[in-house]
């Protein structure tokens, strides 16, 4: 009997991988959404966000990551614990996908995704893009990406936006830490 349970499994299993659509697929990479928010490791949703988000959420971890560096070294307290502080989850983590989560969990982004998604209902492609439209209604758009793989656009504008961001204040920062630099400077010749 438990041979053939085992054999049972085996087939759905199979069976599942067969039919379970490909990420090269909107309705695939969708799928990989909604396993990763559902499952619990919204992470593992990255991997599916088109290439300008993946790369805005690198670009926002390495501006903070060099920023934060600059502030722990030149900026005075308390600036330099509030500043710290606030660049925590974005420059104190491996890569973009450690900041897309942290950024997604802080704005409500997972949450979101958690209350929306649901099976698919249609998928219109039109070349490079695609809507997948759920059971619910929710539209979400896709977009091809080099390695042909769909990727989710809903949250890049925000990420571009956190980006520029990123880099705005790394500039400031550069030049306040220059600042505080020449000040101490000055302040230790006697």
């Amino acid at each position: 009997m438990a041979g053939l349970g085992l054999v049972l499994y085996g087939a759905f299993v199979v069976t599942s991988h067969l039919t379970f659509p490909k990420e090269t697929t909107p309705e695939g990479a969708y799928a990989r959404i909604v396993i990763a928010i559902t499952k619990g490791n919204p992470r593992d949703a990255f991997a599916y966000l088109e290439t300008q988000a993946q790369w805005a959420s690198y670009t926002v971890r390495d501006y903070r990551t060099k920023a934060a560096a600059l502030v722990a070294r030149d900026y005075p307290e308390p600036e330099r614990s509030a500043l710290l502080a606030s660049y925590r989850g974005q420059a104190d983590v491996p890569d973009g996908a450690d900041t897309w989560l942290t950024l997604a969990e802080n704005r409500g982004w997972i949450a979101r995704l958690r209350k929306d998604l649901s099976g698919t209902k249609r998928v219109e492609v039109a070349g490079e893009r695609a809507t997948v439209e759920t059971a619910r209604g929710t539209r979400y758009a896709f977009r091809r990406r080099e390695n042909g793989i769909w990727g989710l656009t809903t949250f890049t504008a925000e990420l571009l936006s956190e980006a520029e961001k990123a880099a705005r204040d790394y500039e400031m920062v550069t030049k306040s830490a220059r600042d505080y630099e020449r000040a101490r400077s000055a302040s230790a010749v006697p």
